[in-house]
């Protein structure tokens, strides 16, 4: 009896223990079903946004935000990637004197909130709530916040923007104070057995915002392009790096490694650079239009086993030849171009928000036994910042020629090292006289 009686025990023990964890477990899923899930956060500083229309109207700095906010038809915008629909809780964090009164307004889509912040007796930032909002599509979407005070009166200035809501899940924004847009480059494909004398390419702007860089001829040592400096100063540049290691200021590098300025052309700048590394810098003042088509050459002409002279050289539209921009003359080489390639760079970036788009076409390159050969391939890369910052970088191939496009919150992107054919113009270019008279080169193309 007991032997029976300790194993009815033993089973009705462990049915009973059975019961109860199996009501635990239970308890603790309908609990889990029934718990609400932390709603999604997410903290962009005031630091990243853009002031439109005038991209200067307001302070912008990592430190403070922004400040000097007073001009009512000015908006601070954040422009952030949505991969999800759903709900979008907005806030604004702003600082404001003790009893000052502020009337915002936030635009998101199609959908407006208006809100009133107050500032706070002991200096504290106040938040302005805006409510919800409806994220209806996936895309990039824009944020701007609007001042409906009068002209003179405290707006605030803007700490950060809060965001809080399902519509937040794998959402994007850059969150780091570089504003700019990611800088884009292609890489040609070459033959790996000629020696590069000189490098052809022409480039089309098709937008124009100011801090523009479009670089048509760059190599080892240099590059060279078209820049938008203003709304109404231009320039063709042709810059030359120095042979030493200094990447800020050149009055550190040795007259041994320094390039050597050998010519330029009429009405041609010449001076140093720095803070990119450091070298020889060359432009021209001009106003190359828009959609039209401008053409590059640089050339390499070695003087002996340790140095070369290095020359860019650019059609001129107005008198339609080709004119010499500047020559150099660098330690520490005695060969040809190498590693052919262009890009286009935000060189600022209060306006990192906008488009910046080239078209980058006709590319050969001259061989030293006289050969023109065609570069139909080439592959894309970015910055660090087209990483994980800004994701609007873009290469393609259109109407015949690359592409390069980056800024402007623009839906999709292409891989970091992808690769693109053009269709081949199969004619090189046969009307490039040089007016510099370095028998190297003109005896090459001739």
């Amino acid at each position: 009896m007991k032997d029976e009686s300790r194993l009815n025990s033993a089973r009705f023990f462990t049915l009973a223990v059975g019961i109860i964890i199996t009501a635990s477990a239970v308890y603790a899923d309908e609990s889990a079903q029934t718990q609400e899930p932390a709603e999604l956060t997410l903290r962009v500083p005031a630091f990243t946004a853009y002031t439109l229309p005038d991209p200067d109207a307001a302070r912008i700095a990592q430190r403070r935000g922004v400040t000097g906010w007073t001009d009512p038809q000015t908006s601070v915008n954040w422009y952030g990637l949505f991969r999800h629909t759903g709900r979008l809780s907005v806030s604004v964090v702003l600082r404001l004197d003790d009893g000052a009164a502020s009337n915002l307004k936030m635009t998101l889509g199609e959908q407006s909130r208006q809100t009133r912040a107050i500032g706070q007796g002991d200096g504290t930032p106040v938040t302005a709530d805006f409510g919800v909002f409806e994220i209806r599509q996936t895309g990039y979407q824009r944020l701007m916040l609007e001042s409906l005070n009068e002209p003179g009166r405290p707006f605030g200035d803007p700490e950060a923007l809060l965001l809080e809501g399902p519509a937040l899940n794998d959402a994007h924004f850059n969150l780091k104070p570089r504003r700019n847009a990611a800088s884009v480059h292609l890489s040609y494909t070459v033959p790996s057995d000629v020696e590069i004398a000189a490098f052809y390419c022409e480039v089309t702007g098709l937008e124009d915002p100011t801090a523009t860089f479009y670089m048509a001829c760059g190599w080892h040592r240099g590059y060279f392009g078209m820049q938008v400096n203003s709304p109404v100063e231009r320039r063709i540049i042709f810059s030359v790096w120095d042979s030493g290691g200094e990447p800020i200021d050149r009055s550190k590098v040795a007259q041994k490694d320094r390039v050597m300025l050998m010519d330029k052309g009429d009405g041609v700048y010449s001076g140093d650079f720095g803070n990119e590394g450091t070298g020889g810098h060359s432009h021209l003042k001009y106003m190359w239009r828009t959609g039209q088509k401008q053409r590059f050459v640089v050339t390499a002409e070695p003087v002996d086993e340790t140095f070369t002279i290095f020359s860019g050289y650019y059609f001129h539209p107005d008198s339609r030849q080709w004119m010499l921009i500047s020559s150099w003359k660098a330690p520490k080489e005695g060969g040809y171009l190498r590693r052919p390639h262009s890009f286009s760079e935000n060189f600022w970036g209060s306006n990192g928000h906008l488009v910046r788009k080239a078209l980058y076409g006709n590319q050969w390159i001259l061989t030293t036994e006289g050969r023109w050969i065609e570069l139909t391939q080439a592959s894309f890369s970015h910055d660090a910042t087209g990483r994980s910052d800004r994701l609007d970088r873009f290469m393609g191939v259109e109407n015949g020629q690359f592409f390069l496009s980056h800024g402007g919150f623009v839906d999709g992107f292409t891989r970091f090292g992808e690769t693109f054919t053009r269709p081949a113009v199969g004619t090189a270019p046969d009307d490039i006289v040089l007016p510099r008279k370095n028998v190297n080169i003109k005896a090459i193309l001739d």
